[in-house]
Order: structure tokens, then sequence, then C-alpha cells
């Protein structure tokens, strides 16, 4: 199995509440991507190798960022030797590849024909969330079908609804339909569906069909991992594992929680995530 983290946006909410803010204790952050942004003690997506690599079943870690970062990822990288840095080759915003584009350079650039943990690199999960938990499973699902696929999904309040995509499961946690942010009224599901997702090697190259299927379509619709999610689930299984709740450092306000709770709430740090 490989894991595939996604950290190629540009912060661009976040770098301007930075920019407004007048606190100058936080001027430091300017310039630094959401993934290796100070986490109480680590960067953020340094807790996310640490897990990985504490698993027999993770082979690589790729982690694809842009041109604008991928020094500072580069130089992070440096003391984690089964992590291989990517660069996508944008270096703005307005001209960034797209999540999924990005999933699909890593699987044509290093081959990939395996089972793939797919993360948001600017995402930590609460406590309850573990990762020897979530691979076996998959291992379990996979067993009876190898068309499987796992995500996981944590309860929203009805007014967050339309800032998240909102997971329609059966009573056996089969996916039936993944909305892409949804009024309340629309569904009566509350459960938020973030970025992670275990793909079989049996659906990787469903990716490339996605991508051909949306070439003439707006990046957006290229660029939330969760439109691939939602087009996904018509064609293979796709099961959910429930964690109650997410990090999303999308903005200062959140990244500012993040760190706080890191630093003076976390129960576990040396078994974080795994």
């Amino acid at each position: 199995m490989k894991a595939i983290i996604l950290a190629a946006g540009y912060g661009t909410r976040l770098l301007q509440d930075l920019q407004k803010d007048s606190n100058e204790k936080l001027k430091h952050l300017i310039g630094i991507p959401k993934p290796l942004l100070p986490v109480g003690q680590l960067p953020l997506i340094s807790y996310w190798v640490k897990a990985l690599k504490e698993t027999d079943d993770i082979l690589d870690i790729f982690v694809i960022t842009n041109a604008l970062y991928y020094s500072k990822f580069e130089e992070w990288a440096q003391n984690c030797s089964s992590v291989t840095v990517i660069n996508d080759g944008t270096s703005s915003n307005e001209g960034r590849l797209g999540a999924v584009s990005c999933l699909q350079l890593v699987i044509d650039n290093f081959n990939v024909n395996d089972d793939v943990i797919v993360i948001g690199g600017d995402t930590l999960f609460f406590e309850d969330f573990h990762l020897r938990e979530i691979l076996s499973k998959f291992k379990t699902l996979y067993t009876d079908s190898q068309e499987t696929n796992l995500v996981l999904s944590y309860p929203c309040k009805n007014e967050e609804t339309k800032k998240y995509g909102i997971l329609e499961t059966d009573e056996n946690l089969k996916v039936t339909a993944l909305l892409e942010k949804p009024s309340a009224e629309d569904t009566t599901s509350r459960q938020a569906c973030p970025c992670f997702y275990v793909f079989s090697k049996h659906t990787l190259h469903l990716v490339q069909v996605f991508l051909e299927g949306k070439k003439s379509s707006p990046l957006e619709e290229k660029d939330a991992p969760g439109n691939l999610l939602s087009w996904l689930v018509k064609r293979k299984p796709v099961y959910v594992h429930k964690i109650s709740g997410r990090f999303d450092v999308g903005n200062l306000e959140s990244y500012l929680i993040c760190n706080k709770y890191f630093q003076e709430k976390l129960k576990n740090m040396p078994t974080y995530l795994q």
C-alpha cells in the first residue's frame, strides 16, 4: 500500500487572514504552506508521516506540492527517508492543477498500481481516529470484494451541510451518494466526508477516466476530491468508517483552534493517529 498526501494548495484564505491580522507574533507564519504549519510539537504533516511509518502496510509516502512551496517541503523531508516530494509545476492558485489532477500525476509518474491512502494535507482528526483500525477494516472489506474502497465520516450540524461533502449510506454503511455542499433540507444525512480515502488498486484507473470526462469542465470540478468520490460511488463499492471529528486548517481561526488543542489538550502524543 502507498500513501499520497495532497499538499499543492496555496492557502489563500489563511494568507489573507495573516496579512490582515495585527498580531505580530503570527507574522512568521506568512509563507508557510498549511501542511507545514507548526501544530503543537510538529509540523501538521509530520503527524501523518509518523503514523504512516509506524504501520507495516505503507511502503511509500508521496507528498505532492507546487513549485512555490516545493523547496520548503524538500527541506522538511530531508529527515524523512520514506517520503518522496513531487512538484506539480504550478506557481499560483489561479494556475493550480486541482487535487484530483495532482493525484493522477503521482499515479502516472510513479506507476502506482497498489492500494492507496489519499490524505488531505491540511487535515488532522480527533483522537478516536486510529490508522491501524482503518487499515484492518479495509482488509476485511477487501477480502469480501477487491473492488471495495473506504472513506471516513463524522457528524456535522444542520448549518454545516453547505460547507462539506455529505455522505448518504445504507444500513450496512455502504455509500449510496455523496452530495457536495447540500442545504440541510436536501438531505437527512449529517455525515460529513473529510479528504481521507482508502482506494483499492482496482479503483485507481478510474481517476483518469473521471478526469477525461471533466476535460472541458471548470477547474473547481476537478479540484475538490469530493467530486471524484461523488462520481465514484456510482461505479465502485465505497464504505464508511465513522469518527467523531476533524481539524480542518482552512483559515487563521481554524489553525489557532487546532494548534491550541495540540499544545494543551492532546492526550496521547506518542500514538496519535496510529
